[in-house]
C-alpha cells in the first residue's frame, strides 16, 4: 500500500462511527490469569521503550494501521461483524501485558470472550477537524502501555464508508497491516450475504513469541552472533547507526519531532527494468540499498555506509498469514569509497547480505541485551533502516488504489531516519520519516532526487541492452 500518516490518506467528511472493545471484554481480561508465554524480546523492548519515555515526561504513541474504502450504502451490523470475525482470528489481538515486580506479565482472552463495541461520535463536515480528531482519538486508544491497544472507526457517508483501523505497533508490522484490506472486504461482503468465510486457522503470534523467545536464550554474550554485532556497534562508536547525513540535530541530544516525506518515485516500467538490472545481484533490495550507500557517501562523505537492514521473520510458511511483530535486522558495512560505480556498490552490498542476514533471526534486542557496557543507546530511537517490500503479491493489492488502500503511522519523536520502499502494481512507492530540521529536510529532498535518478538511469541502460538484443 502507500505508506502515509492519517493527515495525507484521502480523509473526507461524513459521520464517525467507532468500534472497540466492549467494557465487558475489558473487565474479563482483568481478571485473567497470567499466560505462560512470554512477550516477543521486540515486544518487551518496545513497551520499555514506550515506559522509560513516559517516564522522561515524552508521550510517544507509536502506532500503526490501515485505512481503505467499502463502496456503497454501509451495514454496520455486517462491517462490526467483519472486524469481529478478523480479530479473533489473531490472538494477539486479544493478548496484552501487565507489569508485576518489574516484569511483563502477558494475558490473553478467549476469543468467545471478545466482544465489539460500537458507538457513533457525530458528524465532522470539516475534514481538518475530522483528521485531528482521528489522531488524537488513535494515540489515545492504541497507547503501548495500556490494554486494549486497537481501534477501528468508520466514516460514514452515501456512497462509501472509510474504514481506518489503528494498532499498537508491538502486535502488528507492515506485512501484517498490508492483509487488512481484502480480509475485511471480504469478511463484510459474507456478513452482508449471510453466509460465513471458510478461512483455513492461523498461526498465533503469541506462539511464535514464546517459540522464538526460548531459542534466543538459549544464547549467551560469547556466542557468534552477539561477537559479531559487538564489532558491528563497536565501529559505530557503541552505538547503533543513523542515516550518515547531516540532519540538523541540536547538539543537546533532545529528542526532535519529526516529518514524513512521501511520493511515487518513479512508474511500474521503471520498477520493472530496475528490478531486472538488479537481479544478478540479489534483486531491487540489494540495489536500493546499493543506491542509497553511493547517495549517503555522495552528501555526507562517509567511506562506510553502516545500517542495519530490517528482515520479516516469518521463516516458516505456517506465519505467513499471521499478524504480529515478525521483523529481525542484520548490521551491514558497505566499503562505498571503494565503490567506482553501481555495479561495484552492488557486488559490496550482496557480499554483506550474504554473510550478515541470518543474524536477523536473533531478536536484536536480546542481543544487545548481552552487549553490557559496549553498546550505548543514543536515544529511544535505535537506528536508521531501508526497508523494500515487494507487496504486488499481497492478497487485494491490484484494487489498492480502487479502494483508497493505505498503510498508515505515526510519526512523532525521533531522531532516525526511516525510508520504507514499497513496489506497487503502479510503481515504487517512497515514505520517509526524518527529524523535523531545515537541514534534514534539504538532505532528505536530495536523498529522494537522487535515488530517482539511479533508479531512471539504471533504467535506461537496461533497457537499452533489451533494445540490442
Amino acid at each position: 500500500m502507500r505508506l502515509t500518516d492519517v493527515q495525507r490518506c484521502e480523509v473526507r467528511p461524513g459521520r464517525l462511527v467507532e468500534f472497540a472493545l466492549s467494557p465487558v471484554t475489558v473487565a474479563a481480561a482483568a481478571k485473567l490469569p497470567d499466560d505462560s508465554r512470554p512477550p516477543a524480546y521486540i515486544q518487551e523492548s518496545h513497551i520499555r521503550t514506550v515506559r522509560s519515555v513516559r517516564n522522561d515526561g515524552l508521550f510517544l504513541p507509536t502506532w500503526l494501521g490501515a485505512a481503505f474504502d467499502v463502496p456503497g450504502p454501509v451495514d454496520l451490523d455486517a462491517l462490526q461483524d467483519a472486524l469481529r470475525t478478523w480479530t479473533l482470528r489473531h490472538e494477539t489481538l486479544r493478548s496484552g501485558f501487565r507489569w508485576a515486580d518489574g516484569e511483563m506479565r502477558r494475558f490473553t482472552l478467549d476469543a468467545d470472550a471478545v466482544s465489539l463495541r460500537r458507538e457513533v461520535v457525530g458528524d465532522f463536515p470539516d475534514v481538518a477537524e475530522l483528521v485531528q480528531h482521528l489522531q488524537d482519538r488513535f494515540d489515545a486508544a492504541t497507547y503501548a502501555l495500556d490494554w486494549p491497544n486497537l481501534i477501528y472507526a468508520a466514516v460514514v457517508r452515501d456512497d462509501c464508508t472509510s474504514v481506518y483501523m489503528a494498532f499498537d505497533h508491538s502486535n502488528v508490522d507492515g506485512h501484517s497491516i498490508q492483509r487488512i484490506p481484502a480480509e475485511i472486504h471480504e469478511l463484510y461482503t459474507a456478513a452482508v450475504e449471510g453466509r460465513t468465510v471458510e478461512y483455513a486457522p492461523v498461526s498465533s503470534y503469541v506462539d511464535f513469541c514464546e517459540i522464538e523467545r526460548a531459542d534466543a536464550d538459549r544464547i549467551d554474550d560469547t556466542h557468534e552472533v552477539v561477537s559479531r554485532w559487538r564489532e558491528f556497534v563497536n565501529r559505530c562508536d557503541g552505538k547503533l547507526p543513523n542515516l550518515p547525513v547531516d540532519l540538523g540535530l541540536a547538539p543537546d541530544g533532545s529528542t526532535p519531532a519529526q516529518k514524513l516525506m512521501h511520493e511515487m518515485l518513479v512508474d511500474a516500467d521503471a520498477a520493472a527494468a530496475f528490478e531486472a538490472y538488479c537481479r544478478p545481484y540479489g534483486g531491487s533490495l540489494v540495489g536500493y540499498l546499493a543506491a542509497t550507500s553511493l547517495i549517503v557517501h555522495e552528501i555526507g562523505g562517509q567511506p562506510v555506509y553502516r545500517t542495519v537492514v530490517p528482515f520479516h521473520t516469518r521463516v516458516k510458511s505456517q506465519w505467513s498469514d499471521s499478524v504480529g511483530w515478525y521483523v529481525g535486522g542484520a548490521p551491514i558495512e558497505i566499503p562505498v569509497a571503494e565503490a567506482s560505480d553501481f555495479p561495484s556498490a552492488l557486488a559490496a552490498v550482496r557480499r554483506a547480505l550474504r554473510a550478515n542476514r541470518s543474524l536477523a533471526r536473533m531478536p536484536l534486542a536480546r542481543v544487545l541485551g548481552l552487549l553490557g557496557p559496549d553498546f550505548r543507546p543514543a536515544s529511544h530511537d535505535l537506528h536508521s533502516a531501508v526497508s523494500f517490500l515487494d507487496a504486488r503479491g499481497i492478497p487485494g493489492s491490484e484494487r489498492w488504489a480502487e479502494w483508497k488502500a493505505y498503510g498508515l503511522g505515526r510519526v512523532s519523536y525521533g531522531d532516525k531516519v526511516g525510508v520504507w520502499l514499497n513496489r506497487l502494481h503502479e510503481g515504487l512507492w517512497f515514505a520517509s520519516r526524518y527529524p523535523d530540521t531545515a537541514v534534514a529536510y534539504k538532505n532528505m529532498r536530495l536523498y529522494a532526487e537522487r535515488l530517482r535518478d539511479i533508479i531512471m538511469s539504471v533504467t535506461d541502460e537496461e533497457r537499452a541492452l533489451v533494445t540490442v538484443t
